[in-house]
């Protein structure tokens, strides 16, 4: 009895240490995301007690407005308005769940003018994924920036068509999103519908980090 306990015990620890290595700053997993990120030296990414700290330690922020949480595989999206100077910034974060804490993932942001043109239909940027890292990217997102469009697709050239989630986080802003197969890339038309159906917006995209706006069609 003595000596099963001390092998459930020995093999606990043996769990913890290698979970440990792996996903403590500095460790394996941050290794193997400097790698992927094309770093020389290894990233120290900081472990929070909740997903939101996790981001606030990582990209060394104060504060966040964040206006989404979108429940993914492995941990949560966050979606994020950040204001400055009058340009808005669209930010989102994948924070990964371990067990030792929250642990950033991947993400970015683009900027949206504060003065935006009334053809504009959606703007967008598109994530790709990471090499050997397991997230839910590659993805693409925006904010729906005219009431026509009540529906959102990506049409993968050749092979299928994905919807987005539309969310609608204040009265004046609605998101979209859509998760895209590993298997995504480019090209890529990004397809905003109206209410009877009508393709009233699109934009071939060539480019995997691309992001910008998309008019109304004449």
């Amino acid at each position: 009895m003595w000596i099963c306990s001390g092998l459930i015990l020995a093999s606990a620890l043996l769990f913890y240490a290698i979970v440990y290595l792996y996903d403590r700053p500095g460790g394996f997993l941050d290794q193997r995301m400097s790698h992927a990120m094309g770093q020389e030296d290894t990233i120290h990414i900081p472990l929070g007690k909740t997903a939101e700290e996790a981001i606030q330690l990582f990209r060394r922020s104060p504060t966040l407005n964040v206006i989404h949480r979108e429940p993914v595989e492995g941990g949560v999206l966050l979606f994020m308005n950040r204001i400055k100077q009058e340009v808005s910034n669209l930010q989102l974060e994948y924070v990964r769940k371990t067990w030792l804490g929250w642990k950033w993932g991947w993400g970015g942001e683009f900027s949206i003018g504060s003065s935006l043109q009334s053809k504009s239909a959606l703007n967008y940027m598109s994530i790709p994924a990471i090499k050997g890292i397991s997230t839910p990217f590659p993805l693409v997102y925006g904010d729906v920036l005219n009431a026509s469009i009540k529906s959102v697709t990506v049409d993968i050239k050749g092979t299928d068509k994905y919807n987005a989630k539309l969310t609608k986080v204040t009265s004046e802003q609605t998101i979209w999103f859509v998760l895209l197969p590993s298997t995504a890339s480019t090209p890529f038309n990004i397809e905003g519908y109206n209410e009877q159906g009508d393709l009233i917006a699109v934009k071939t995209i060539s480019d995997s980090r691309d992001s910008g706006w998309i008019d109304l069609r004449d």
